[in-house]
């Protein structure tokens, strides 16, 4: 099964949501322009839309109201993305040139923060206090993580926690607001706002888990990119973290390799065929199933109805996924 069959009754109100996104990327300037929608053509999940409308379905279904929360949530994900990629150095992102391989640095910058902006001009048509608050807390953490994310670009001696501090942030944060503020906009009790929540965040780390095995597993052609670019980077991920604690010898290899700047991706398959004989692809799959676990519990209580189903069905593709 596909992600998006999970979601297909959804399908419509998708369609005006990915309209409502190029709408509101529209710019004045004809970089800002071009950029936007440069990101926008690259396509992507739009996972955390989808979170919102399912979570709304829990209490009063107004896609009205809805869009005000959807469209700004994408434009926040896909502006941090615009922002990963200055970080990271990266050339390419789901197959194609980033905006900083693209135009450079600082139209990258600029388009994310342009990005950022739209998102926050949207969120102010909700009438609701508390979710311009949540909304900006989620901003503010989102900014910590980024500013971490390059304090901890090469550091070969974080720790577990450091990891999952980092991807929280990155990636958990995100979409447990999806479904909290989806619930919001629509009225869901608040028992089950913070259950939504709660769901969103462990699928979120879950979720990122196993994005970061991909990495190691996927191939070219499947991730649009190298395979063990996050590790090329600098970004240290759960798989290397549990591989370089298990082989120091391993450790010191990798630290010595990623000196150089050019690292030849020969050198880098052999640093993931060694990293797969520790045993860390099953170890991290293991932390991303007990985060599952975690996300498939707080659905518990719910009512029974269409998206309850969805969203079990969500948590059991990204268990699912290919390694």
């Amino acid at each position: 099964m596909k992600l998006t069959d999970i979601y297909w009754h959804l399908r419509s109100d998708i369609i005006k949501i990915e309209k409502d996104i190029e709408k509101n990327i529209n710019a004045n300037h004809p970089i800002l322009q071009e950029a936007s929608s440069h990101l926008l053509k690259a396509g992507g999940k739009r996972i955390r839309p989808v979170f919102v409308l399912l979570s709304a379905q829990f209490g009063d279904y107004n896609l009205k109201n809805i869009k005000h929360v959807a469209v700004p949530l994408e434009l926040i994900h896909m502006g941090s993305l615009v922002h990963d990629d200055v970080i990271d150095d990266a050339e390419l992102r789901r197959g194609k040139k980033t905006i900083k391989s693209k135009w450079d640095n600082r139209v990258a910058m600029y388009t994310g923060d342009y990005i950022f902006a739209r998102a926050i001009e949207m969120a102010t048509y909700s009438d609701k206090p508390e979710l311009h608050r949540i909304l900006s807390d989620a901003m503010v953490e989102m900014c910590i993580g980024e500013v971490e994310q390059i304090r901890d670009q090469y550091n070969w001696y974080q720790n577990f926690r450091i990891y999952l501090r980092r991807i929280k942030r990155k990636t958990a944060l995100l979409i447990a607001v999806s479904c909290q503020l989806g619930a919001l906009i629509a009225d869901v009790p608040k028992r089950e706002q913070e259950h939504l929540k709660r769901y969103g965040y462990y699928v979120g780390m879950a979720f990122q888990i196993t994005d970061d095995i991909l990495d190691f597993v996927g191939t070219e052609k499947e991730l649009g990119k190298p395979a063990g670019s996050d590790l090329a980077q600098g970004n240290v991920t759960l798989p290397a973290l549990y591989a370089m604690d298990q082989d120091p010898k391993l450790k010191q290899e990798i630290i010595s390799l990623l000196k150089d700047d050019r690292v030849e991706q020969k050198d880098m398959t052999e640093i993931i065929d060694r990293i797969k004989k520790t045993g860390a692809i099953d170890y991290s799959k293991k932390i991303a199933d007990q985060y599952l676990k975690k996300a498939l519990g707080a659905l518990e209580s719910l009512p029974d109805i269409q998206a309850k189903k969805a969203l079990i069905q969500i948590a059991d593709y990204i268990g699912d996924r290919k390694f």
